[in-house]
């Protein structure tokens, strides 16, 4: 799967550490195996032998090059020193580059591990005692990050890592093939148009036949130029997906979501959808893909007919060679690429990738691969699947030549097809089906194609494993090309594939009722209503809006579905039935939505199920009339009417319990509580439920098993639930009413947290370090955030529409000036004058909505204020016109110390409607070799014709001493002019008190990322500190950018970058060339002066050169030391004028 990097070079997207007797050959295999069916690039050490005392270099670059670690935390893994090496240089890994580290606690508890007891206790007397220590501090670590204790299903488990990691990693990366022979020249030319920003059109199409590649192309252009956008969205299936009873409308809020970053916009018909989408469109510039797109209908209902913003790309994938005509009415043009097939050398390199492992054939079957590539025409999904099934896994000469004679039988076989590359196409496919060994793969095969497709893979697990041990059958489809899975998990197959399938079971018989599965909706009417039942249907599925119109809507007998004595899995959509159950068919899933039933009947739920779908339905009493042992999942998703459920406890295996939007509920039995393996209850909008009275005596109990808790818009004011989870959990309690977080939930096992459209809530305090994932958008009362630890550790962060959010700890903090007492001002106490004054601060989705008066800016331990349309700068000690001033630490007074540094600036718009990306201001202690780059998270924003002023002042008084030279930039950059900098240091008598006046400073621990703090997180380079928490770089440009403006080599660390779900802010390739002649540099030039006239006349004309700053001379040296904005070979061709030998000596970068 294509990544996107977190350091200049990624080999892999997961490392996995593990003890290797303990789970080698069990659950670290198959989830190994899960990881790569995911698409995701996962080293896993096969060397079985803990060697030695030193971990293997190969292991280390295998860490350091990793997107992700893995840690399986079982019985033994504290006694391998290996182990607990891998585990040490991970978390330097997470420290240094923001790698995402998920513990897994394999049967082994996480308090064990944080406090080194039992298994987990590392004897001194075995390890030196430095490891010793260095080891119990990284299980510590380990043990405290927001991990996954594996307790139930190993599957499901297994399922969730590779779910989590895969979102961590990056939700809208697509799964590509491994051979992806000819993408490259196919892609060049889309790939060039969507760099030109000229482009007449916005519009692509991708043309060509079933099978030849158009998908997998647009996938890899999609992974290869994404994060060139604004926002991205990939609409897959389009065609299938359309189908499915949300259609085009559930299609339309993927868009919203990915092209509005996360916001779920609800949306009630399809034009109302279309409206929001051209909306979108016009303000974002964004890369969409509508993947097999088959009528204008849904162009229009997916894209409008409104104007793009003019740098968005659109691609489109069809089958279709004459769209053309339907972008005509609505005013739009397109360009159409029609790919081409393979050629003969590409055919046979794919065809050899998948036969024998290599991209040329195996020995002795060169003519045959030529041969057979050759037959398929150059289609991609035809080579793969026919050399997957004709793969040659052996080299023994004997069974070599047995499979010889295989491929020539094959090659006969298929020369005996006639016809055109469809139906050669088809006679490959079929082939593929026949060549999987077991009778329980084809008819696995046969059931997926028919009824299960984006269905998600643990669903159909679930309830297919007992039947055709699924999991085994689904490793054998993947292995064989058959079958893929969606980035969530979903099974998805090719078209043709699918199409495939559903013909051979339309050739079992003419007659529906004969054949093993129905999912036609109108062959199973019929079926129905004939009401002879069926001895071989095992599969059926009806959804009564889909039938032909005129259809007759009929209520069928209970005996037509009785009399299917085979019949294990019932999907029915708003149909009717009527007469008794007793003697209805042991199923395996019952489906049946939109249901007419007000109570469950006697013989409609077996023992047997292990699925209960009766969403959208008229239940009004959920009672199980017979234990259920089997069930897992129990959906009533929608029932309105439903006012209780009871007798839990006749479901003692239940794992999933969805009750969202069952807004009649008023009754859970209390057995809930003792449900072990429940690790789903989603109770959203089941807002009568809480009005209970019985509940404000006796609180509703949740089992400890629970992992994923829905409390969404239930009208909530406290936490209605006793919470006591055994591991980390996931929680949602948006659109609630309450004004403070519940005191009654667990906060330390919490590691998502959603509280979206919380109109009430006005803070969030003392949150867990362990805590993940925080949603609070739409909180329009919140106010303010804080952490346990006092940082700011979250990985993923909305708070958009948070319009009086002024806090957010270890972020950024605003303070109304008229707020604060002259005394906290100290030497800053004139600002107060200008405190009612109007500011338009911009740069953060907080300052969206909202009108400012002055405020203080608190981040990093720096304090700062914008003030527009005030032009002096008296007050400083060193002052500069341009963007640039230096200055020598200077002796004071015996009894007082320098406590901190003012920085001021004046800055302005180069033109009107210009937008600026916020300040980039870099101090330098130039002695000490020491230098910050800060980019404030705010600022004002500018005109044209008045200046701002930001006054900044920096705590960083114990870096300073006489004499050291400190360099001040304001960097100029996109469209921002600066007028004017200046710079004063700000004393501190022996008591403690600022030099004239009272200061009363913030106290900061080590621990908080503040100047004086922990910036390690911060660090770029040794000492050298990038404080900006955003992308203000595109991810190509951040490594020159900040080499350029902070004079070291950039080594990749990234714990900067922590994600708040914002919009990217990006610089274009003219920004990049601005910030290459905005660098300064000290030129030392090796100059033979005569005589000190000369000296005074080269100095004179070098000050006046453009860019030049200071310039000062050494006769006895000859030496010419110039600082500024000059190009060395530029100073020292003018310097020659003098008829003078000139050597440039050293030139060094001052950021």
């Amino acid at each position: 799967m294509a990544s996107t990097s977190l350091s200049s070079h990624t080999r892999y997207d997961v490392f996995l550490s593990f003890r290797g007797e303990d789970t080698r050959n069990s659950f670290t295999d198959h989830l190994y195996n899960a990881l790569l069916r995911a698409g995701l690039r996962t080293f896993r050490d096969d060397d079985e032998i803990d060697r030695g005392q030193e971990i293997k270099p190969e292991l280390k670059n295998a860490i350091r090059e990793s997107r992700a670690s893995i840690v399986v935390l079982s019985k033994n893994y504290a006694d391998s020193g290996w182990c607990l090496d891998e585990l040490v240089l991970i978390l330097e890994q997470r420290q240094n580059i923001n790698q995402f580290v998920l513990p897994v606690f394999y049967h082994v508890d996480p308090s064990d591990v944080r406090n080194q007891r039992h298994s987990f206790s590392i004897q001194g007397s075995k390890w030196r005692e430095v490891k010793v220590k260095q080891w119990k501090v990284a299980l510590t670590e380990v043990s405290n990050l927001a991990g996954i204790t594996v307790s139930g299903s190993e599957t499901d488990v297994i399922s969730k890592i590779v779910d989590t990691v895969y979102r961590k990693l990056d939700l809208k990366l697509l799964s590509t093939p491994a051979n992806l022979t000819g993408i490259q020249t196919r892609a060049q030319a889309i790939i060039s148009w969507l760099k030109d920003e000229q482009s007449n059109t916005n519009i692509v199409a991708v043309c060509g036949m079933g099978g030849s590649g158009k998908t997998t192309l647009a996938q890899y252009i999609y992974n290869s130029n994404k994060q060139n956008f604004e926002s991205s969205s990939f609409l897959q299936d389009i065609t299938m997906h359309k189908k499915q009873h949300d259609g085009l409308r559930g299609l339309q809020k993927q868009l919203l979501r990915d092209v509005l970053g996360g916001r779920n916009d609800s949306i009630s018909n399809v034009l109302e959808g279309t409206c929001k989408i051209e909306g979108a469109l016009e303000i974002k510039r964004a890369l969409i893909v509508l993947d097999d797109i088959a009528d204008p209908d849904e162009l229009i209902a997916l894209l409008g007919t409104k104007k793009f913003h003019a740098q968005s790309k659109i691609i489109i994938t069809t089958r279709h060679l004459d769209m053309q005509g339907w972008f005509g009415p609505i005013s739009r043009t397109c360009h159409m690429y029609k790919l081409e097939l393979l050629n003969d050398n590409e055919s046979l390199e794919l065809l050899s990738c998948h036969a024998f492992g290599s991209k040329i054939p195996m020995e002795g079957f060169e003519v045959l691969a030529l041969q057979l590539a050759q037959y398929c025409e150059g289609n991609p999904l035809a080579l793969k699947v026919l050399g997957s099934s004709l793969f040659v896994s052996d080299r023994d000469p004997h069974i070599r030549h047995g499979m010889i004679e295989i491929w020539k039988s094959t090659l006969s076989s298929m020369n005996s097809l006639k016809g055109d590359l469809d139906r050669k196409i088809e006679g490959i496919l079929r082939r593929s089906f026949d060549s999987l060994p077991l009778d329980s793969h084809r008819e696995l095969f046969l059931h997926i194609a028919c009824f299960f497709i984006d269905e998600y893979i643990d669903f159909v697990i679930n309830i297919l494993e007992d039947e055709w041990h699924v999991t085994a059958g689904i490793r054998t489809l993947f292995n064989k090309c058959l079958l893929t899975l969606s980035p969530i998990n979903k099974l998805m197959m090719h078209q043709l594939l699918q199409e495939m399938g559903r013909k051979i079971v339309r050739e079992e018989s003419k007659d529906p009722a004969k054949r093993s599965i129905v999912w036609n909706d109108d062959d199973s009417y019929r079926v129905l209503r004939k009401g002879k039942g069926s001895d071989t249907i095992e599969d059926l599925a009806l959804d009564m809006r889909n039938l032909k119109k005129g259809t007759k809507n009929v209520a069928f007998s209970t005996s037509s579905i009785a009399n299917m004595d085979q019949l294990k899995f019932l999907k029915l959509r708003y149909v009717e039935l009527t007469g008794p159950y007793d003697d209805f068919p042991e199923l395996i899933w019952l489906s049946w939505q939109g249901s007419p039933l007000k109570t469950i009947p006697d013989g409609l739920l077996m023992s047997s199920l292990v699925a209960i779908d009766m969403s959208n339905g008229a239940l009004e009493k959920f009672e199980p009339p017979t234990l259920l042992d089997c069930a897992k999942i129990v959906n009533l998703y929608g029932c309105r009417n439903l006012v209780s459920v009871v007798n839990l406890d006749l479901i003692p295996n239940l794992e999933s319990l969805i009750l969202w939007n069952c807004t009649s509920l008023t009754y859970i039995c209390e057995t809930i509580g003792e449900l072990e393996k429940l690790g789903l209850l989603d109770l959203n909008r089941c807002n009568k439920l809480w009005k209970n009275k019985q509940l404000e005596t006796c609180l509703f109990s949740i089992p400890k098993s629970l992992q994923v808790l829905y409390l969404d818009y239930c009208d909530l004011n406290d936490m209605p639930v006793v919470l006591h989870p055994q591991s980390f959990f996931e929680m949602s309690l948006a659109g609630n009413l309450f004004e403070y977080l519940p005191n009654n939930i667990d906060l330390t096992m919490l590691r998502v947290l959603t509280l979206s459209s919380c109109p009430n809530l006005k803070s969030i305090l003392c949150l867990p370090s362990t805590l993940q994932d925080l949603y609070t958008d739409w909180c329009t009362s919140l106010e303010k955030i804080t952490f346990q630890s006092r940082r700011y550790t979250l990985q993923n962060f909305v708070y958009e529409g948070c319009f009086k959010l002024s806090e957010i700890q270890g972020l950024f903090k605003l303070v109304s000036v008229s707020e604060l007492d002259e005394s906290y001002l100290g030497h800053m106490k004139w600002i107060k004058a200008y405190q009612d004054l109007k500011v338009d601060l911009v740069g953060d989705t907080v300052t969206k909505g909202r009108i400012w008066h002055i405020q203080m800016l608190h981040e990093y331990g720096i304090r700062s204020i914008f003030l527009p349309s005030i032009k002096n700068l008296t007050f400083d000690d060193y002052t500069s016109s341009s963007a640039f001033l230096s200055f020598d630490v200077p002796l004071h007074q015996e009894k007082s110390r320098i406590q901190g540094l003012n920085i001021t600036c004046l800055y302005r718009t180069k033109g009107e409607n210009q937008v600026i990306r916020g300040l980039l201001v870099r101090i330098v202690n130039y002695t000490k070799d020491l230098a910050w780059l800060y980019n404030p998270v705010v600022h004002c924003k500018p005109t044209v014709d008045d200046d701002v002023m930001w006054l900044s002042y920096w705590p960083i008084g114990n870096t300073l001493d006489v004499g050291d030279k400190v360099y001040v930039t304001i960097i100029e950059y996109n469209e921002l002019i600066v007028n004017g900098c200046g710079a004063s240091l700000v004393y501190m008598d022996e008591d403690g008190y600022e030099i004239d006046q009272q200061e009363n400073t913030e106290n900061y621990t080590k621990e908080e990322e503040v100047i004086g703090g922990n910036l390690s997180e911060f660090e770029v380079a040794p000492r050298h500190y990038y404080l900006c928490r955003r992308d203000l770089f595109k991810p190509m440009y951040l490594g020159d950018a900040l080499n350029k403006m902070l004079g070291v080599k950039y080594t990749g660390s990234q714990g900067w970058r922590k994600s708040r779900k914002l919009g990217n802010l990006h610089a274009s390739m003219m920004e990049q060339k601005t910030l290459q002649g905005n660098v300064h540099k000290e030129i030392v030039l090796g100059v033979s002066f005569k005589s000190e006239d000369e000296a005074k006349e080269i100095k004179k004309m070098v000050s006046s050169l453009v860019g030049v700053e200071i310039v000062s001379t050494n006769i006895q040296t000859g030496r010419l030391m110039v600082a500024g904005l000059v190009d060395p070979e530029t100073l020292a061709n003018h310097v020659r004028e003098f008829d003078k030998m000139v050597e440039i000596l050293s030139v060094d970068y001052i950021y």
